[in-house]
């Protein structure tokens, strides 16, 4: 299995990338709409991969950043969300899009991704959203978030976007001690809940 593969961008489509490294071409699948944000020919890259292992084939999706294929893992579990479509879904919204899309259970959001019809976003906001359940957050998350010197002790309004903003992590495949930690350390008065999120997001990327 593949954590991620580092080498020389030598080819890329609309479909797929070509890495090369230590004389091997790694064909990867990745959309343009992503691999473009890895820059021309020849540059030296970090692409994130997935292994899929099917009877006739195994393949390689490609992301550009650990949130993307962490957001991608979750998807496949969802029921009748396979690799492919995942894959669609990755390339046409941003990790912290769809982990508001997902908290807010806006499924006109998510229906303007390519190739994902109504019952298909109703499934996946429904499923990642018991999955959270499952999680049994309570009240752990307040004394955590609260012993960062985090001012949000008698404002239930902030306390309601953090608590918001650490489910949107665990959406993404994040655990929660990780969310809350990087949670409580992102937030500031007055943002709102896709910038905490992202800025939280960038605060995982660093461990």
């Amino acid at each position: 299995m593949y954590a991620y593969i580092k080498g020389e961008l030598v080819k890329a489509s609309d479909d797929y990338i070509v890495v090369e490294n230590n004389g091997i071409g790694y064909l990867i699948n990745m959309p343009f709409i992503m691999s473009a944000k890895f820059g021309s020919i020849g540059t030296e890259i970090k692409v994130y991969v997935y292994q899929n292992v099917r009877e006739d084939e195994i393949s390689l999706f490609g992301f550009t950043s650990e949130a993307e294929k962490n957001m991608f893992e979750m998807l496949i579990t969802v029921s009748g969300v396979g690799p492919k479509v995942a894959h669609s879904i990755c390339s046409q919204a941003e990790p912290d899009q769809l982990a508001v899309a997902v908290i807010n259970g806006d499924v006109n959001f998510l229906t303007k991704v390519k190739g994902l019809g109504k019952k298909g976003a109703e499934k996946i906001i429904v499923e990642l959203k018991d999955k959270l359940k499952k999680q049994g957050r309570g009240d752990s998350v307040k004394s955590t978030v609260t012993g960062v010197s985090v001012t949000v002790s008698s404002n239930s309004e902030s306390m309601s976007l953090i608590n918001d903003a650490i489910d949107a992590l665990v959406v993404l495949g994040y655990k929660q001690n990780l969310a809350e930690e990087a949670v409580a350390s992102c937030f500031t008065d007055g943002i709102s809940l896709q910038q905490l999120i992202t800025t939280s997001l960038k605060s995982l990327s660093k461990f």
